[in-house]
């Protein structure tokens, strides 16, 4: 078990980590015209690439053959896009999605 004092280090360290990798490419590339084609390639792709790699990564051990069949993920799939699509809010769509599925995993199936 870490010690209060190694925790704090520990904290500090992955916190300067995320902050470097935030303001580096501003630092490399004030504004976005200096930026080089393949970085705005990488910019409009890798949002859809991650978010797609994340759902392939939740979804990986849903047992089809089992009950509940992945209702209560293909429920709260349908919740989040029909919610997408009629508001147009990501934040709403993705907390309205984990209410939906954790109240079908705690109450329904």
């Amino acid at each position: 078990m870490p010690t209060i004092t190694q925790a704090l280090i520990l904290i500090a360290i992955l916190s300067l980590g995320t902050a470097i990798t935030r303001f580096l490419p501003f630092v490399f590339f004030p504004n976005a015209e200096s930026a080089p084609p393949y970085v705005h390639y990488l910019g409009k792709m890798l949002p859809t690439a991650a978010i797609s790699l994340l759902v392939v990564y939740c979804f990986r051990e849903i047992e089809l053959t089992a009950a509940p069949h992945g209702l209560p993920e293909v429920i709260a799939i349908a919740a989040v896009a029909a919610l997408h699509i009629w508001k147009k809010n990501t934040l709403l769509s993705i907390a309205a999605g984990t209410v939906v599925y954790m109240g079908l995993v705690q109450f329904v199936f």
